[in-house]
């Protein structure tokens, strides 16, 4: 039976190859970092997150998405 199942494998579709990203390869708006955070978009965090934004750049958004 073991030849039967290696056969049903073989002619499955094939799997979709899934390309990760990190998050830091592509623009973000401080509230979008706000968000990211997971609390409220305020406009004192939404300042805070620009601020964050121009001094570390994508380190800022590595802190969220690895």
């Amino acid at each position: 039976m073991k030849g039967e199942r290696d056969k049903d494998e073989s002619s499955a579709a094939p799997r979709r190859q899934v390309q990760l990203r990190s998050g830091g390869d592509q623009p973000v708006d401080p509230e979008d970092l706000v968000m990211l955070s997971g609390r409220d978009v305020t406009p004192e965090r939404v300042e805070r997150a620009r601020r964050e934004l121009e001094e570390k750049g994508a380190a800022a958004v590595e802190r969220y998405l690895p």
